[in-house]
This record gives C-alpha cells, structure tokens and sequence, in this order.
C-alpha cells in the first residue's frame, strides 16, 4: 500500500486518490478488462489511491459480488503501486460489515464507509454504526461525510470521538463546513481528504492529507499538480493549478448531472473504458460530452 506524507499531515493511503468509476460493457455487464486497464493508467499518472465502489463507482447499483470482483480485478493490476480503499457503505450496519470483510478478503487496504442514509439515525447511532463496523475488520476505515446525499451529517464532535478508535484514521469531507473541518484537524490526527474537487487546495493548506477527486478519472496528472507544486512551496503556482481546474471541475461536478455520468463521458469520448451508467442514471446528451470534452482539451493542454 502505498503511504506518502504531504508537510501538514499523514496520508495513510497515499495523498492523490481517484475515486474510480466502474466501467461497464455496453450491455451493461461489469467491465474488469476494462477496470484493470483504467486503474493501470491511473496509477501510471499520478493516484496514489483508488476508491472503489464509491459514489462515482455506482455502488448502489452493484452487487455484492461485482464489487469484490471489482477489488480483487484491481488489486491485480495495480499490485502495490496505489492502495485499494473499497467503499462498502450502506444504510444497514449489517450488510456494510459483510461487505467490509469481503473487501477484506479480496485485497483491499482500506474501507470508505459512508453515514447510513435515508434513516437519518442520531449521532450516538452514527458513532455505533461506524464503531461496530470498525471493530469486524482489520482494516484502517475512512468516514464519508456526505449530509447532501445522505442526510445524515457526522458531526464534528462525533468525529473526535470516533478518532480514538485505532482503525478509524481518515475522513473524506464533502460537507462544506470549513470550520467543523478546521476543528477536526485541530483536535485530532484523521486524515482529511477533499471531496469536493473545487476544495482541493483550500483543504490541503489547512492541514488535509490529500483528495479523492472524482476530476482525476480524466485528469489524474493535473490534479496531482495542486499537490505538488504545494509541497515544493510554489504556492502561487499551485493556486493556478487549482484554477485552471475550475471551468473542468464546474461542468463535471456542478452542472446538474452526477460525476459518474460526466466521468464516463468524457473517458468515454477519449476511448477509454467506461461504458454505460446503470439506471437510474442516464447518459450525457451529445452536447454535454462536446463541453465536457473542450473543457477537458483546455485543461490538459494548459501551461
């Protein structure tokens, strides 16, 4: 597993995670070809993470099987080059401790596990949740802090309880709160990761750990760059890496259609492997992929 360190803070799975899409066969059908080539790519260009079965991996429309398959396809053709963090939340503590075993077994490092949603349970529910889950596997787990589509918010004070634990060490953040974030930090070691691509720089000069960008399926090299010309002390030169992502980050993440389908349609239009989003979900409009695609161009061809 692949662990670096930025000035500010520890990065147990590496500092620049993609949070990967699932490529699907245009029938629909899992793609783990495809899964292997993308995710070699990806590694060869700058993530040192990937998270699997995410939000933008379509986890809701993927069984159980196809996301261990997912893992082990992965680990395969990645091997130690990035870590493997296998998102296994759910609104059932039940079912998310069988899927953290699962991705347990099939190879993963690490385990995303997002608040229950739907039920929207109170905080000393949230803090069982995530307890019982942490204490089934031996694996370092990230919480998922997303209240927009979950409902639920893991509020700061859960958080800095639930840092004592000894596998739960990171948070990926999208929750728009700076200041709880900046509590947080403050008053524990948890590794922060941007979630929100347009947070990247904002949350790493404060003391985060890193991101897991859905942005970096199609421009992993890019949003390394916020990173590491950070870390070289360029500051300056890093918010221009940071700015140059916007009119890619806008249209990708804020333009009213989900990551996943703007990711697969912009790989899509590269030849890379992608496929089909899973209904609910419906694919990008011809004139959606042509802006998607020329914000792309400009991004990747910027000085």
């Amino acid at each position: 597993m692949t662990t670096t360190t930025s000035p500010s803070a520890a990065a147990p799975f590496g500092r620049a995670l993609c949070a990967m899409i699932t490529p699907f066969t245009a029938t629909g059908a899992l793609d783990l070809d495809g899964a292997q080539h993308l995710a070699d790519k990806l590694a060869s260009e700058g993530c040192d993470g990937l998270v699997l079965s995410g939000t933008t991996g379509e986890s809701p429309t993927t069984t159980d099987a196809e996301k261990a398959a997912l893992v082990r396809a992965v680990r395969e053709a990645v091997g130690d080059r990035a870590s493997i963090v296998a998102g296994v939340g759910t609104a059932d503590t039940r079912h998310t401790v069988e899927l953290a075993l699962e991705a347990e077994k099939a190879g993963a490092d690490g385990l995303l596990v997002v608040a229950p949603y739907y039920s929207r349970p109170p905080q000393d529910a949230v803090e069982a949740h995530f307890r019982e889950i942490a204490d089934a596997s031996g694996l370092p787990l990230a919480l998922y802090d997303i209240p927009g589509r979950t409902g639920t918010r893991i509020e700061p004070d859960t958080m800095i309880r639930l840092a004592g634990h000894p596998r739960i060490v990171a948070v990926k953040d999208c929750a728009y709160d700076l200041l709880g974030t900046q509590k947080v930090l403050a008053r524990t070691e948890l590794a922060y990761y941007a979630g929100c691509d347009e947070y990247v720089l904002a949350l790493y000069a404060i003391g985060a750990s890193g991101y897991i960008s859905t942005v970096a399926n199609v421009a992993p090299r890019q949003f390394r760059s916020i990173l590491d010309t950070f870390d070289a002390g360029d500051t300056a030169e890093a918010a221009h890496c940071q700015q140059r992502a916007v009119p890619l980050i806008e249209l990708m993440m804020s333009s009213g259609l989900p990551g996943t389908v703007t990711a697969k349609a912009v790989l899509g239009a590269l030849g890379l492997p992608a496929g089909p989003v899973r209904s609910p979900l419906r694919p990008a409009d011809r004139e959606t992929v042509d802006g998607l695609f020329a914000a792309y161009e400009e991004l990747v061809s910027a000085r």
